[in-house]
């Protein structure tokens, strides 16, 4: 049978200086996802706006379920507004509250993500009471779960981390987000790959996954697997994590060697930092 992705949380606009795009970490995972080959469904709330209905035009196009998306009656679908540094590295302001702060618990939840063999989130859906709870009880009923720790002030809850890192069988930091839960977790060691091993042990974590920018990627597995940094033109790196993530999930389903993942990985987060918006248009066989 072909396995299974849910991925849960926020879906927004993410708002540039002169442009806008439709955005939010784990959507962004869901669109790579899609566009990678994989049977992926998406979890969120948006607004009964128009900024709502043209996020479910555009993920009707790309063939989701649209029956697990939530409509808000009080709520505006979410917005970010985004500014770029020297580096082209982003800043966020994330409006609160929003619709994706809302998201419900249903049954028929339960059932998908029950069905489903990898279910991905971040951190940042955990801001509000009701959305927060609503993952904390998917993740009880979820077979491989995957964390994409996404790291935005003032929404930094370090025991809630703790805890999803503690519940997950993936971790996924950057440099940033390792450097702070190590320095919170009282891990000492200089060295990456000993705060790799650390969190590794104190969360029973198998899988961790490190992207630092333009000095390559690590992947712990038991063992520590290497890659390299490409090379490009970078406009912005909105979604390039995201894009990252996507491929090794990707990879992980189709079996393929952990060298061979982290490779297509960083091609592919490499392509998007070319582009302007997290999700260019792309074929998959070119990676």
């Amino acid at each position: 049978m072909k396995k299974k992705v849910v991925c849960f949380g926020e879906a927004l606009w993410d708002n540039f200086p002169d442009y806008k795009e439709i955005g939010g970490a784990p959507l962004n995972v869901a669109i790579h996802l899609k566009k990678l080959g994989i049977n992926t469904q998406f979890i969120t709330r948006l607004g009964r706006d128009e900024m709502g209905k043209q996020i479910i035009e555009f993920i009707d196009k790309l063939g989701f379920d649209n029956s697990l998306i939530q409509i808000d009656k009080k709520f505006n679908t979410g917005e970010v507004n985004i500014s770029l540094d020297k580096s082209k590295s982003a800043n966020y302001i994330i409006k609160y509250p929003c619709a994706w702060d809302k998201i419900e618990m249903t049954d028929n939840y339960i059932k998908i993500v029950e069905n489903s063999d990898f279910f991905v989130f971040g951190s940042l859906i955990s801001r509000d009471e009701i959305s927060k709870g609503t993952l904390l009880k998917l993740i009880s009923h979820a077979n491989f779960k995957i964390f994409d720790v996404n790291i935005r002030e003032p929404y930094y809850d370090f025991d809630l981390i703790s805890f999803l890192m503690q519940e997950s069988n993936m971790i996924k930091f950057n440099e940033e987000e390792i450097e702070r839960i190590s320095k919170d977790l009282g891990i000492a060691s200089n060295s990456i790959e000993n705060k790799m091993l650390e969190i590794s042990k104190i969360t029973n974590t198998e899988f961790i996954c490190l992207t630092l920018g333009d000095k390559g990627v690590i992947f712990y597995d038991s063992k520590f697997h290497y890659q390299n940094a490409i090379k490009t033109k970078v406009l912005n790196t909105v979604g390039a994590g995201d894009s990252f993530l996507a491929m090794i999930i990707e990879g992980m389903i189709s079996d393929k060697s952990v060298e061979l993942f982290l490779k297509r990985a960083v091609n592919l987060s490499a392509y998007v930092c070319s582009k302007n918006g997290p999700n260019p248009e792309y074929n998959k066989d070119q990676f």
